[in-house]
């Protein structure tokens, strides 16, 4: 299906700011996701109709909650808007929104911390939570949903050692996103049939690595029109590559986990980075611009789609959900499709979403989580969903049909059955906890391991001599923040 050739210029504008919000660190993709994305989205809505004005305070007689968050003036009166909301809804309640500079935040709260004077909830950054955790700074929200409750996907919740602390205020998977124009593009001229080179939308059909590997280099053209698996191929001027990987460290963590390997044990306790079948899995990444010719150079100009797809240069290319709000949607000149990874053993995607958390210096955690269980509702951040920048979070939007349907029967989505095959049944069936969901200080391991990697990229060394010379201080970190 063809995407929406026009959004409002506010959308527009919106997440523009918000993708340049999250810049910075190698998390950039996944800060464009957070709640901040919310508070904006909703100030763009008070420009069509006036909100509720916030009340100056409470009448005493409910329990005042407060929320911190990060952003301008603007976007705090919006979010206080939507707490309006729910102050008008109950008796019981009154939440008032708290504004913290985005570039002081964490310091702020630390501040606050010291004092003892933490606000009873607030938004933090993915990989911000742990810590918080092991300071005893967040408090146990096991209780938050009850039995019959619709509850968050497991893979959503933040752990320290085992108890729940925060859950996503969104979802957010990888798949395999391609560009339908250009694969009939390639498939015409070789006289080929585009439904044998398309990326499966289901995981069973997923295709395995080799088979991957194999499609990729047919879809590479050189100037002459030989693909890659042509000895006449020409390396050194491709015209059309068939595919891109999303280098991000963070990213890369879901071909470890698919070939059995993976960044840390399953209950977070070891550091297993330079596993036999994580760095085979991250050698094969680099195999596919380095030994096959069949993707780009790594590069950061490469890791979001607006840069490998966008050029219409790159047939298929791996990023996550988000992109369906933020290029795919509103500004990607071409038909475009979904699909699920391709895989090495396991059929697996990872997930992420910025969480929203309860601390633990509260005098009223009950209604702390109250306030959060009803902002979590997807309505509250329906203008998000609908756009495809975010995916919801209860369970309840990915096993009932009815719920489905309302979320992707959207022109701006791809196809329904496609869309619901490779995400909606990938991210409920087949997706696991991105790292900083279970452990400590990914914000500085990553940043590590990506050095580690830019070795591997350019071929100086193998991926498995990078995580070696590496391991030793990747577990450094690792036991600094997690013993």
């Amino acid at each position: 299906m063809k995407r929406k050739q026009l959004v409002s210029l506010a959308m527009s504008l919106i997440l523009a700011g918000t993708m340049l919000a999250g810049c910075g660190s190698s998390q950039e993709t996944t800060n464009a996701v957070t709640q901040e994305s919310a508070t904006q989205t909703e100030a763009a809505e008070t420009d069509k109709a006036e909100a509720p004005k916030a009340e100056k305070a409470d009448d005493g007689s409910k329990v005042h909650i407060t929320y911190a968050q990060w952003g301008n003036d603007t976007e705090t009166a919006a979010t206080q808007a939507v707490a309006d909301k729910f102050n008008s809804e109950q008796d019981e309640i009154y939440v008032e929104v708290l504004k913290i500079d985005h570039d002081n935040y964490v310091t702020k709260l630390n501040a606050m911390a010291t004092a003892g004077e933490l606000p009873d909830t607030g938004i933090m950054s993915e990989a911000g939570v742990l810590d918080f955790a092991e300071n005893g700074l967040l408090y146990d929200i096991s209780d938050m949903y009850g039995e019959g409750d619709a509850k968050p996907l497991e893979s959503l919740t933040f752990t320290f050692k085992g108890t729940p602390v925060a859950y996503s205020a969104a979802n957010e998977v990888l798949n395999m996103w391609y560009n339908i124009d250009l694969l009939k593009e390639v498939c015409e001229k070789q006289n080929l049939d585009p439904a044998e080179f398309t990326p499966p939308a289901s995981a069973d059909a997923a295709w395995d690595w080799n088979t991957f590997v194999k499609i990729a280099q047919t879809l590479t053209l050189d100037i002459n029109g030989k693909n890659a698996l042509d000895p006449a191929f020409d390396p050194q001027n491709v015209e059309i590559y068939g595919c891109n990987i999303n280098t991000l460290a963070w990213q890369m963590e879901v071909w470890a986990l698919s070939n059995g390997g993976g960044y840390f044990n399953a209950d977070g306790t070891e550091c297993t980075i330079n596993s036999k079948e994580t760095a085979d899995a991250i050698q094969a990444i680099a195999d596919l611009s380095l030994k096959y010719h069949c993707a780009p150079e790594v590069s950061d100009a490469s890791n979001s789609l607006n840069t490998s797809l966008g050029t219409e240069k790159v047939v298929m290319s791996t990023d996550g959900a988000w992109n369906v709000g933020t290029f795919l949607g509103p500004d990607a000149q071409f038909e475009y499709g979904v699909g699920v990874l391709p895989y090495f053993q396991n059929k697996v995607t990872i997930c992420t979403g910025g969480p929203n958390v309860v601390f633990s210096q509260t005098e009223h955690p009950q209604e702390a989580m109250t306030w959060l269980k009803w902002y979590y509702q997807e309505e509250n951040s329906w203008s998000l969903i609908e756009a495809g920048t975010w995916m919801p979070i209860l369970e309840s939007w990915y096993t009932d049909q009815a719920l489905t349907d309302k979320w992707i029967n959207n022109e701006n989505f791809p196809e329904h059955d496609m869309y619901q095959s490779a995400v909606v049944d990938y991210a409920r069936d087949n997706s696991q906890s991105t790292a900083w969901y279970y452990v400590n200080g990914t914000e500085e391991f990553n940043s590590t391991l990506t050095m580690a990697l830019s070795y591997v990229w350019t071929g100086d060394q193998t991926a498995q001599e990078a995580l070696d010379e590496y391991a030793e201080e990747l577990n450094e970190i690792f036991t600094e923040y997690n013993e």
